[in-house]
């Protein structure tokens, strides 16, 4: 059996790891503290902003994969797919990150 971390553990050093490298990173909506699962969405200034699942794969395994990408055109589309992913699990915590080249800190996540 392997350990878990909380999530609200995982979710403080991802924010400090970002800060860290002068980023911004902040929790647009919190989950259950030890078993809830994430989103991160990577913006750049509150544009482009793209939003990141661990999504299940035919081995077993949850990788993150991309679920949602911004239409700079139509943010609303955006903020609905966020806040309808939030009514369907209400455990799922949301954070934001506003760092360049976000995807490193997500590939960096432990299970």
């Amino acid at each position: 059996m392997s350990v878990r971390l909380p999530t609200h553990v995982i979710v403080s050093g991802l924010i400090r790891r970002v800060n860290a490298e002068g980023g911004f990173a902040t929790v647009i909506a919190k989950g259950e503290r030890d078993a809830g699962t994430m989103l991160v969405v990577l913006t750049r200034g509150g544009d482009d902003s793209t939003a990141y699942e661990r999504m299940p794969q035919a081995d077993g395994m949850r990788k993150w994969a991309q679920c949602s990408q911004q239409d700079n055109e139509n943010k609303s589309v955006f903020s609905d797919y966020l806040e309808r992913r939030r009514r369907q699990d209400p455990d799922l915590w949301i954070v934001e990150l506003d760092v360049p080249d976000g995807e490193r800190f997500i590939a960096d996540l432990p299970e």
